[in-house]
């Protein structure tokens, strides 16, 4: 199981860093990304963690930041530079290592979180 929390309302420019903790054990044998779908929209791949370790999309390089923690059971996704494009639901998802072609892509995977919701607005 997923659960992602620090969403919240965030005025534009500001900063904001999302978790997302597994009561499953920990990260180690998957691969875990974060992912948001923003109103009206599909479900878009932001960033995700596996043994080929952090990669981005290019949408947000460079004003957002993933981590684990030293439990690697928690991730984390600093975001800064906010803006009201980056208003939408996060979700953070898992797939078990290997079992997948591309982590940024929401169809490879498989265990899902609920959200939580970032709006950013003045």
């Amino acid at each position: 199981q997923l659960v992602e929390s620090g969403g919240k309302l965030v005025q534009p420019g500001g900063s904001l860093r999302l978790s997302c903790t597994t009561s499953g054990g920990t990260f180690d044998d998957y691969a875990v990304g974060w992912f948001r779908q923003a109103p009206g929209k599909g479900r878009e791949g932001l960033s995700c963690l596996s043994t080929s370790g952090f990669e981005y999309s290019d949408s947000i390089k460079g004003r957002f930041t993933m981590s684990i923690d030293d439990d690697r059971d928690t991730v984390f996704l600093q975001m800064t530079r906010l803006n009201a494009d980056d208003t939408a639901r996060y979700f953070c998802a898992a797939v078990i290592e290997g079992d997948y072609n591309d982590c940024l892509q929401d169809y490879d995977m498989d265990i899902w979180g609920k959200g939580t919701l970032v709006t950013v607005d003045s």
